[in-house]
């Protein structure tokens, strides 16, 4: 799916927040400002989320819990091995199966091998186009690429 537009990419997070369940794990991966955090603003909308919704890539994550749905919004950028990511992605984990959150992670690359249900969503720049998005479901039967 191609987006040319923030707008787009607030509208294509807040639709896909409609199809997301409490525990729901969403990794995100893209190159730095390809919208991860405008889309997981998307995501917020849809959920009713008041707070705004900011990158967390210095404090690691951000917890919303004003929405229909609580959000945890995770960072890893800035970790360098996977024993730190582990450490922090499994405790957000744990806090997101506590809650009843959807868990959202920028830069999972190090996690994704760890873990198996989730949705996965790649964003790249379009020629011409603006941002190019796949997303799939943890079962693959919902793509929209």
């Amino acid at each position: 799916m191609f987006v040319e537009s923030l707008k787009e990419t607030l509208n294509l997070g807040e639709k896909l927040s409609q199809k997301l369940k409490p525990e729901t794990i969403i990794l995100l991966q893209g190159p730095i400002g390809a919208g991860k955090t405008s889309f997981v603003q998307g995501i917020a909308q849809g959920l009713s989320i008041s707070e705004d919704i900011t990158s967390p890539t210095f404090s690691l994550s951000h917890h919303y819990y004003s929405g229909k749905i609580p959000l945890i919004h995770l960072d890893l950028y800035r970790l360098e091995n996977i024993s730190s990511a582990k450490e922090i992605f499994f405790s957000e984990e744990a806090e997101a199966i506590q809650s009843q959150a959807i868990l959202v992670v920028e830069w999972p690359e190090l996690i994704e091998p760890l873990i198996y249900n989730f949705w996965k969503i790649k964003i790249s720049y379009a020629k011409n186009y603006g941002r190019h998005y796949e997303i799939k479901d943890p079962k693959n039967l919902l793509t929209f690429s």
